[in-house]
């Protein structure tokens, strides 16, 4: 399969990851050196790939089958501590993402990924004309994953720790519209889209964010997600 996209564009590396919504993602295939797997892999699975908006994407009841990851994210990704810590450390510059459901319960995303430039209109196309040879590839392999290791993926106590502890971020000083504006925050959303996505004006959400950084002790992202990461790290 990776031959095959190998023969159709460039491109500096390829992960092969399936996501769960009960368990913690399992990482299929990957080609990161020892050092990045260290900083990003182990890192990422002890809790932040909550924050990864290819994670909430695989979760979604609706994913396109072939995505540019860029056009996926929100608003500003790429000016939170997530983006800074886990994927501006991998260099990559672009990334495709072929994403397919393998049950009700686990969805497998290869990730094809460059570091000097992006994918063209050209490559993009030549990428859509792989994807059914792609999609049933991941399907077989995915197959083949679950009778090697007999495992289908079902619930993880891990996970459930992990998924609670961000869920009540906070509980004990903020209140539920704090806690929900604080998640979007470290999802990488501005204070707009925030809006946007809980219907409220953002006038209103400016006021909350105010006070969930007071009641927190911070005045600033990289502290809220300094806090987050403080909390998964205890558990």
């Amino acid at each position: 399969m990776t031959d095959a996209i190998a023969a159709v564009v460039e491109h500096e590396g390829t992960a092969l990851i399936a996501f769960h919504k009960d368990a913690r993602p399992d990482v299929l295939h990957h080609t990161l050196e020892p050092a990045g797997r260290k900083h990003y892999l182990e890192r990422y699975l002890d809790g932040p790939y909550l924050l990864d908006p290819l994670y909430a994407l695989a979760l979604r009841s609706k994913q396109p089958t072939l995505c540019r990851f860029r056009e996926e994210l929100p608003d500003r990704f790429r000016s939170s501590e997530y983006y800074r810590q886990y994927c501006e450390r991998t260099h990559l510059l672009d990334e495709i993402d072929y994403v397919l459901p393998v049950s009700r319960q686990t969805t497998v995303v290869l990730v094809v990924g460059r570091r000097t430039k992006m994918f063209s209109k050209a490559e993009l196309h030549r990428l859509e004309l792989i994807e059914p040879l792609v999609l049933a590839s991941l399907q077989r392999i995915w197959h083949a994953w679950v009778e090697r290791t007999g495992d289908s993926k079902g619930r993880d106590d891990v996970h459930r720790r992990l998924t609670e502890c961000f869920d009540n971020f906070g509980q004990s000083v903020l209140t539920r519209r704090e806690r929900q504006i604080s998640q979007l925050l470290l999802r990488g959303h501005s204070s707009k889209s925030v809006a946007r996505e809980l219907k409220i004006a953002p006038g209103t959400v400016m006021v909350h964010k105010r006070n969930l950084f007071a009641k927190l002790g911070i005045s600033s992202q990289y502290e809220l997600f300094s806090l987050l990461i403080d909390d998964l790290s205890s558990l």
